[in-house]
């Protein structure tokens, strides 16, 4: 069975993106920094196990408290 580099590089290119689309919305609830989040959770994609475990983590972290500056 051959496997196609150009295929599995853009299959990991898109599952990087999903992921920093999804850490960026996590990121939103769950941390002060989406944005850190989100290229943590591009660059986690290059190995996929770690990703899953990032996934992982930001899924079962408590929610950042908001607080109004009035």
């Amino acid at each position: 069975m051959n496997i196609n580099a150009t295929l599995v590089g853009q299959m990991v290119f898109v599952l990087a993106v999903i992921m920093a689309v999804a850490g960026y919305f996590l990121g939103k609830r769950k941390t002060q920094s989406p944005v850190l989040t989100a290229l943590i959770g591009f660059f986690s994609a290059l190995m996929p196990p770690l990703a899953l475990v990032f996934l992982t983590v930001l899924v079962l972290k408590k929610d950042v408290q908001v607080t109004a500056d009035h």
